[in-house]
């Protein structure tokens, strides 16, 4: 079993998700405790662009929404919830550099 963890900024935005996007989720997190990095597409995929960064994708990628993880030893940090690209691009992109923001700051602690 893997370790999943929340960035707490990220932990808020999952709160705002719709109820039933927000179980999805949750769902995708179960599997990825489950299977960690051999979890593959459709559950997850890299975030073009944002080296080391993937998507957790909710419904084998049928949801409106993904949540930016990366993965740090044996743990994997979810720092960020954004919409999927094709539903809107610029925030997805904004969720990402979040993501990688985060990311940094969490390195540096």
């Amino acid at each position: 079993m893997w370790t999943v963890l929340f960035i707490d900024e990220a932990a808020t935005e999952r709160l705002s998700l719709p109820a039933a996007e927000r179980n999805a989720l949750l769902h995708a997190v179960e599997k990825l405790e489950a299977f960690g990095p051999v979890l593959g597409f459709p559950h997850t995929s890299a975030v073009q662009g944002f080296p080391g960064l993937r998507e957790l994708r909710p419904r084998a990628g049928r949801s409106p929404w993904r949540a930016m993880y990366h993965r740090v030893g044996d743990v994997f940090v979810i720092a960020a919830i954004g919409p999927e690209a094709q539903v809107d691009h610029r925030r997805f992109a904004k969720a990402a550099r979040l993501a990688m923001a985060r990311l940094a700051e969490l390195e540096e602690d």
